[in-house]
């Protein structure tokens, strides 16, 4: 599905858009569900992911395959391979198998795990076989991808002994790993995490539990970029989001202070204001913490026209696509100028965008998203758009009621 998207006619806006559960904390929950069945759930994300990790966590015999679900994968792999009994062959796209796992996949082995690659060494798909674990020491490389570490820490209550985990090195991700740890005690799971070790204890049974998940930060990210790009005095309303939030990209509102975006919080909302145009001409920020809203940035940067140096990006050339080079090939098609390296991008200022470029989005999500807010400074196309209900399947609709032209073509 390719659409045409066209600024509103009028660029001071006014909007109240409700966003759906965060893609992360739904999946992580539902790992626990499965371990723990008197959890209960409510406002769980309806995204693709958070579909294919709850129908993968129904299989205990035959094939599991997640499409394009990388948190899936990831937290999958440790499932399966900690429960007695199931066996199963997981796998995904082709995009999927080229994602490595190899450090995942030691890392249970060395607690005694039963892993096989059908195909290529360290990469999807695998064959599982459920074993009882003997150990409950591990370590891991530090500065990989928190989903790998969050991915152990799901299933230590499980353990006879739960784990012990060593990291080793820097530490990158750091808020997702501690989501991850809020989420266990918030179910009555002992944990600690002291310098680069971190300790989950077992547990057989926990009381009973809702969890209400909160709305996705990811997902608030193109409204703060819109916000960014409207004219001062237009008003978004975000629900249900908390000041006081597990999830890393919540940095959006201290990050767009820069781009004069005011985020007030009410109850179980925000409300983000343009309450000034900004004078600046580059924004410097480190996102190891925070590399989802990487794209999101750059795009924003492009539409006002100033310059940006993100670092922190390591992990994005291993995501649904390399996210650096496609950032590279798409902001190049609108006019800007990009220099990337393994972990880095710079954009330089762009004083005269292109109308009318076709985006490509290379099967991820967050390329559609992150170009859409673009649209209230010039036309363009989004090529392959229904990508989004990887993770934000309303997307669409949400930005058409904000007054987007969105229109098939």
């Amino acid at each position: 599905m390719r659409l045409k998207l066209s600024a509103p006619s009028n660029k001071l806006l006014k909007s109240d858009i409700a966003i759906t559960g965060s893609k992360s904390e739904t999946n992580r929950l539902l790992l626990l569900q499965a371990l723990f069945s008197n959890i209960a759930l409510a406002n769980i994300s309806n995204s693709d992911d958070a579909q294919v990790m709850a129908k993968g966590l129904k299989v205990s015999n035959g094939e599991v395959d997640i499409h394009h679900a990388g948190t899936a994968m990831r937290f999958l792999t440790s499932y399966f391979a900690s429960q007695e009994g199931k066996e199963v062959i997981l796998t995904g796209s082709g995009r999927m198998q080229e994602r490595p796992i190899k450090v995942l996949v030691d890392a249970l082995k060395s607690l005694g795990a039963d892993i096989q690659y059908k195909k290529n060494e360290g990469y999807p798909p695998l064959k599982i076989k459920g074993k009882k674990f003997l150990k409950n020491t591990v370590s891991l490389p530090a500065d990989i991808s928190s989903q790998y570490i969050s991915s152990l820490l799901l299933i230590a209550p499980s353990l006879d002994n739960g784990i012990e985990l060593n990291l080793v090195g820097k530490i990158t991700s750091v808020p997702y790993i501690k989501m991850t740890l809020a989420l266990l005690e918030e179910a009555g799971i002992a944990s600690s995490f002291n310098g680069n070790k971190i300790i989950v204890q077992s547990k057989k049974s926990i009381e009973d539990t809702t969890f209400v998940v909160e709305s996705d930060w990811s997902a608030a990210s193109y409204f703060y970029s819109i916000i960014a790009l409207a004219d001062v005095g237009s008003e978004i309303k975000l629900s249900a989001y908390k000041e006081n939030s597990l999830q890393g990209d919540s940095v959006l509102s201290e990050i767009y202070k820069e781009f004069g975006v005011e985020t007030k919080f009410l109850d179980n909302h925000i409300v983000l204001n343009k309450v000034k145009n900004i004078s600046k001409k580059t924004i410097n920020l480190a996102l190891e913490n925070a590399p989802d809203i990487a794209q999101t940035i750059a795009v924003t940067c492009l539409g006002l026209g100033i310059s940006c140096h993100l670092t922190g990006l390591h992990t994005l050339p291993i995501k649904e696509t390399d996210r650096l080079a496609a950032m590279k090939t798409e902001l190049e098609k609108l006019g800007g100028a990009v220099n990337i390296s393994e972990e880095s991008l710079t954009l330089d200022i762009c004083e005269n965008l292109i109308n009318g470029v076709a985006i490509d989005t290379y099967n991820d999500h967050r390329m559609a998203m992150a170009f859409a807010p673009i649209a209230l400074k010039t036309n363009l196309m989004i090529n392959d758009a229904e990508v989004v209900s990887k993770s934000y399947p309303d997307f669409w609709k949400d930005i058409k009621l904000i007054g987007i032209g969105v229109n098939k073509i």
